[in-house]
């Protein structure tokens, strides 16, 4: 059944607010309602509570080209809300949001959008956390992964949904069914800990195994061989790494060459992301300070050290 575009109730936020430029902001938002028959009053009380809402109150009389992007963002939002739509369509609404405005607007939408019909397209994982139920991965134009935000992002199945998680994701074979191990492409062994949803894990099945960066330690000499094979218990990441000429001795751990491909400073950590022998990539939030200490530059040679108790694996599906 064909209806006309102001009575589907449905709405469209894209990157770009779209706002009417010959309209103000009040106009703009109470453009809806009137669309939808509601008389001029009662249209512009609605866009005053909108606006207010998204802290827009004070620029109910600018015009877009006055309005910072952040701020159109904001007045296109109070928008698309004052219609009461029943199907709402975000494309990186808070994108274009300050840092500081985007947690309030991100509360806002989680109230509002309840017992609404939503799609979402995100590349946050602040946005699965609060504002969805289910999440659809979409690679190459495919489907990747889809389930509960818990599920996608407690067993990523792809380096995008790792990303997201906040995990690396390394790809191998089951190297033996008795032992807790897969190996990679490039022959590199990564032994972990299997999760409760570890049925299928056979020789030569697929797997994967994530890596917290935190649980990553980053040395410049070689650790010692034949410390992969055991696993072995050790509490939850809690500090990044310091720095170390050699690695450690004690404890069965996982070690693996490496070549450092970039490094992301975030004030007193940076972000290290290695390249290991068949090109498949892991991070390690060391301090900077331990960067500098060991001369960590792109092409680097390291070794990425890490507990076997501080990877998870699973058979890949």
């Amino acid at each position: 059944t064909h209806l006309p575009a102001h009575r589907r109730r449905v709405v469209s936020l894209e990157q770009r607010p779209g706002l009417l430029p010959h309209l103000s902001a009040e106009d703009n938002v109470a453009y809806g309602p009137r669309a939808r028959g509601v008389r001029r009053r009662a249209a512009l009380d609605r866009a005053r509570t909108e606006l207010e809402a998204v802290g827009c109150a004070d620029l109910a009389d600018r015009r877009p080209h006055e309005l910072s992007g952040g701020q159109a963002q904001r007045v296109a939002l109070a928008r698309a809300l004052a219609v009461d739509p029943e199907l709402v369509l975000l494309d990186e609404p808070l994108a274009a949001l300050d840092v500081e405005v985007a947690p309030a607007i991100r509360r806002l939408l989680a109230d509002r959008l309840t017992g609404r019909a939503v799609v979402l397209v995100t590349h946050d994982p602040l946005d699965l956390w609060a504002l969805a139920d289910d999440v659809v991965v979409v690679a190459s134009g495919r489907v990747a992964q889809s389930g509960t935000v818990e599920e996608v992002l407690a067993r990523p199945a792809s380096d995008f949904a790792a990303r997201l998680a906040g995990v690396s994701l390394v790809e191998g074979i089951v190297d033996d069914d008795d032992d807790d191990d897969l190996r990679t492409p490039g022959g590199d062994l990564v032994s972990g800990v299997r999760t409760s949803a570890a049925a299928g894990w056979r020789p030569g099945a697929r797997a994967v195994a994530t890596v917290d960066p935190r649980a990553v330690a980053v040395h410049t000499d070689p650790a010692p061989t034949g410390s992969t094979q055991a696993p072995t218990s050790a509490p939850a990441p809690t500090s990044p790494t310091q720095p170390s000429a050699h690695a450690p001795a004690t404890s069965p751990r996982n070690s693996w060459p490496a070549r450092v491909v970039s490094l992301v400073p975030a004030g007193a950590l940076t972000r290290v992301t290695a390249e290991l022998r068949d090109g498949q990539r892991v991070d390690a939030e060391i301090t900077s300070r331990s960067v500098a200490e060991l001369a960590l530059a792109p092409g680097s040679p390291v070794t990425l050290v890490v507990k076997a108790a501080q990877v998870a694996l699973y058979p890949r599906r």
